[in-house]
């Protein structure tokens, strides 16, 4: 061998020497590296970004065993479709539902929060953990074909099921050790009961427990299925307690409920129920305000305690701003417009409309909590802090006169004799105070008027309304003008009255106290078959009967009305 080859026979040797030891290396971290994989946990893998993928890469469903494709990225432009969300809205706080369990076998699973560690999002066994998650975290990337396909192989044996991006999130650790639950991964808490109620005559309701989310641009409520859920339900629902009058519900937008496996992301989270009702329709009349909307707004969302979202569709800012004290009483959230929000609300239970029974009363078999009309007039003392809660006695302070409150109209069912009718009753002991209550009453200075009274009294008009501030055991006289209207008259204040544990007298006038006999001679049918003209519809009624006459009392006749008004003070 010659002298110059050998030195370099030896670098030859060295250099593969080399490159041996660099391939066991990278054999040896290949195969430690493969069974760290095989036999640890080989869905992590899929999932070591630590939660931080932008939304708009976010996956629609990543289903191992099955190859998934995604929709192209141009499907979730329109915010108002009701099965896409904005992508440009923060997805802030999520619900969490898995989608598409297969088999009895297969076993959900949700991301749990990421050990500070590892640097690695673990994948756990869902237990109906927290629903909410940390502000920062937001899972998201796209399902990219090949390589989702592969990996989706490579962990096919474990047989798991992954939740929907949009659908869950990375929980919060304080809320999983408050104990929060994930309806939407837990049993089916809707169970058999269908999402709406359409057998009361009177209003339709619509009632979700689970995963549900509220988008009002697409003005859309949608019930998350669980696995598994063969439900198939859509329903329109305006939700407004008028339920038949056209004319009404021709104002009411309507809403669509429906279940569905498919929704937008949730980019507001919400860990209260909500209730969402409507604030057009007849409000604006004092009668209506309450027999519409707070006497059926108490009724459905007074279990809450306050804790409950209210959403409003057809917003009316100044209605809210008359009735706040009510409104706050009832919740202590701010309102939510809805033909003014863009986000996508994730509940866990929903009502849309308002439990709604006879004209202003609750039936208390069917309501809520079996609440009654007695909760309500005790709610509404206790909504505007009024002093009185019963009756003063009579006689129980000797120099304290019973007072009377006598509802005073300028334009229509007006009292002619006034100034008679209050000499009648100062004489009879009363003190008689004289007021007029409409739309645009101070109802906080009314409410407290009313409330220091024992008596009132008044022509059937929408100011027997203010009946709710009277304390218990007073007593409400309603003067029935003519017209056959006794009925009506009972139904809308009579009954009510009643119920919220007052006393009621009906007073119907004499053809001789109505001043229609300047308008109809004495032998038109009008007064003596005035049912007859009930069958021109309530319109014609409420222009010749009520638009079109006032009373003058015959005090003499009414006198024992306030009598016995006087006895109920008697212990």
């Amino acid at each position: 061998m010659k002298s110059g080859e050998r030195p370099k026979l030896v670098r030859g040797l060295r250099q593969e020497s080399r490159r041996f030891r660099l391939l066991v290396i990278v054999v040896g971290f290949f195969l430690v590296s493969l069974t760290f994989v095989v036999i640890s946990k080989p869905d992590a893998i899929l999932f070591s970004l630590n939660g931080k993928l932008p939304v708009e890469q976010a996956p629609t469903s990543i289903l191992i065993k099955q190859k998934v494709n995604s929709p192209p990225a141009t499907s979730r432009k329109t915010p108002t479709d009701a099965f896409r969300g904005d992508p440009r809205v923060v997805d802030d706080e999520a619900d969490v539902r898995p989608k598409g369990t297969k088999g009895e076998e297969e076993e959900s699973r949700v991301l749990s929060e990421p050990d500070p560690t590892s640097g690695m999002t673990e994948l756990t066994p869902n237990k109906d953990r927290g629903g909410r998650k940390s502000d920062e975290e937001t899972l998201g990337g796209e399902g990219k074909g090949k390589e989702g396909e592969e990996r989706g192989h490579a962990a096919e044996k474990h047989k798991v099921t992954l939740p929907t991006v949009s659908n869950y999130t990375i929980h919060d650790t304080e809320d999983t050790e408050n104990g929060k639950q994930d309806d939407g991964t837990g049993p089916d808490l809707q169970g058999s009961k269908p999402l709406c109620d359409f057998s009361n005559f009177r209003a339709n309701v619509c009632e979700m427990r689970g995963d549900v989310r509220v988008h009002p641009n697409a003005t859309s409520i949608m019930f998350m299925e669980p696995a598994g859920s063969r439900r198939d339900e859509l329903w329109k629902i305006k939700p407004y307690p008028r339920k038949g009058d056209e004319f009404c519900l021709s104002h009411i937008t309507e809403l669509t409920v429906k279940s569905s496996k498919v929704a937008p992301e949730c980019t507001k989270y919400h860990d209260v129920p909500a209730v969402i009702f409507s604030l057009t329709g007849y409000t604006g009349n004092l009668f209506h305000d309450f027999t519409d909307v707070m006497v059926p707004l108490f009724t459905t969302a007074s279990e809450f305690n306050g804790e409950v979202q209210f959403l409003i569709t057809d917003m009316a800012l100044w209605w809210t701003i008359k009735y706040h004290t009510v409104l706050q009483k009832l919740s202590k959230y701010p309102l939510i417009d809805f033909s003014k929000d863009d986000q996508v609300h994730c509940f866990k239970h929903v009502i849309v409309g308002l439990h709604a029974y006879m004209e202003f009363t609750i039936d208390s078999s069917k309501a809520p909590h079996n609440y009654s009309m007695v909760d309500f007039n005790r709610f509404m003392r206790g909504a505007y802090s009024l002093g009185r809660d019963t009756v003063t006695v009579l006689g129980q302070y000797p120099k304290v006169k019973p007072r009377l409150l006598i509802i005073k109209r300028h334009r229509t069912r007006m009292f002619l004799n006034l100034d008679e009718i209050i000499a009648m009753a100062e004489e009879l002991g009363f003190e008689v105070v004289i007021d007029e209550a409409n739309v645009s009453s101070d109802i906080s200075k009314f409410a407290r008027l009313v409330n220091t009274v024992d008596v009132m009294m008044g022509v059937h008009g929408a100011g027997l309304t203010n009946c709710v501030f009277l304390p218990q055991n007073a007593t409400l006289i309603q003067i029935v003008p003519w017209g056959g209207l006794e009925w009506v008259s009972r139904t809308d204040f009579g009954n009510p009255a009643e119920l919220m544990g007052l006393h009621y007298k009906q007073y119907s006038i004499s053809v001789d106290e109505s001043s229609l006999t300047e308008q109809y001679p004495r032998d038109h049918e009008i007064f003596k078959n005035p049912i007859a003209f009930h069958k021109h519809g309530f319109d014609f009624i409420r222009q010749t009967f009520m638009d079109k006459q006032n009373v003058k009392l015959d005090c003499k006749r009414f006198r024992p009305i306030l009598l016995e008004a006087l006895d109920n003070l008697n212990p």
